[in-house]
């Protein structure tokens, strides 16, 4: 059991490192920042770099082309990428992959999980929900990124079932619109008809899938409250006032050990959820362990994020300045896959009466 832990711990520890030739912690913010407002709102190139390191499949079946690995190094991939505020969608991507690798649809699955095709899955109907899609006319919302997409892929109710269709973004009915980090989100309107019907039935899998992507953006969450904070700690450590560094004023000190504990409670609820979802948890119990970490993570996330601005002062609120980047990619990632709000709700109603 203890080789198993290590060869985990060391297999992480590999994807963090990885995750540096990317975005790198405390680099250049210059990518990104050339990337704001720049239709689509990421760089293919870094995209298809994503594919080639196999980050696009980690989590897909090694008998699909995928990696094969858990939660675990998902969350650590997505969290170190966050703390770099590298703008691709690697979750949609990721959401996408999983969908096609249990629908068997290797056409569309091989180009993208070596990062040549961007697929996006536009699967939202409407704001904050985790509910599957139904009507086939209904306009997608909120798909990430949507501007740089080869293929949607969408699903219909049919039935009792929900078939998955692939629909080519070119020619497709998409509208953009800014979002406050840089980046844009889509609304697609598509004829799923005049594309091509993969899948029969994914409802199951869709569930699991958004659970998943779910999960992987709190650990997002994760790397932009911890890259944020650490910005904070050492700007206490230097800034001086009234001839004293501001970080030996006592009040100071309690907000940022106050922090600190939601910090490391949001990264303990993922990481325990990771953790369930690796060990083969299933039904509600699965579900409560996602909703748990989400909540914790739209919450306290937003919180570490805002009061990283105030305790850096009048420059914390400066575009310029580049703590304000991580408030802005929080906000516009905090109600991806389901809000604080909602996540606590289900996690209120599915978890076991013993769950703290």
């Amino acid at each position: 059991m203890s080789e198993v832990l290590e060869e985990r711990a060391e297999s992480i520890r590999m994807i963090r490192d990885s995750a540096g030739a990317v975005a790198p912690r405390g680099g250049d913010s210059k990518r990104v920042r050339g990337l704001r407002f720049v239709a689509p709102g990421f760089d293919k190139r870094v995209f298809a770099q994503m594919g080639e390191f196999g980050w696009i499949g980690l989590a897909v079946d090694e008998t699909a082309g995928g990696a094969g690995l858990g939660m675990s190094e998902a969350i650590a991939l997505n969290e170190e990428l966050a703390a770099g505020l590298a703008p691709e969608p690697l979750i949609p991507a990721m959401l996408s992959a999983r969908l096609l690798a249990a629908a068997g649809d290797q056409l569309l699955l091989a180009p993208l999980l070596a990062g040549k095709r961007v697929v996006l899955t536009a699967w939202q109907e409407r704001a904050d929900t985790l509910a599957a899609p139904g009507n086939a006319d209904a306009p997608r919302v909120f798909i990430p990124q949507a501007g740089g997409a080869d293929m949607f892929l969408v699903p219909v109710r049919e039935g009792a079932g929900l078939a998955l269709y692939a629909v080519p973004a070119a020619g497709a009915d998409v509208a953009l619109e800014k979002t406050m980090d840089g980046g844009y989100f889509g609304t697609l309107r598509a004829n799923p008809a005049k594309g091509q019907r993969i899948a029969s039935d994914i409802s199951a899998v869709l569930d699991d899938a958004l659970d998943e992507a779910a999960l992987m953006t709190a650990g997002a969450m994760v790397g932009l409250m911890e890259r944020a904070f650490d910005m904070t700690l050492s700007y206490l450590k230097t800034r001086q006032q009234f001839g004293r560094i501001i970080g030996t004023f006592q009040s100071l000190q309690h907000r940022a050990a106050d922090l600190k504990i939601h910090l490391s409670l949001t990264r303990a609820a993922v990481e325990a959820a990771a953790a369930a979802l690796d060990g083969g948890v299933a039904g509600d119990a699965r579900k409560a362990a996602v909703s748990k970490a989400k909540a914790r993570a739209g919450e306290s996330g937003l919180m570490v994020l805002r009061q990283s601005i105030q305790l850096h002062g009048g420059i914390g609120y400066t575009d310029e300045y580049d703590v304000g980047l991580y408030l802005r990619r929080g906000m516009v990632i905090a109600n991806q896959f389901g809000s604080a709000a909602l996540h606590r709700r289900r996690f209120m109603a599915l978890a076991p009466e013993d769950a703290e």
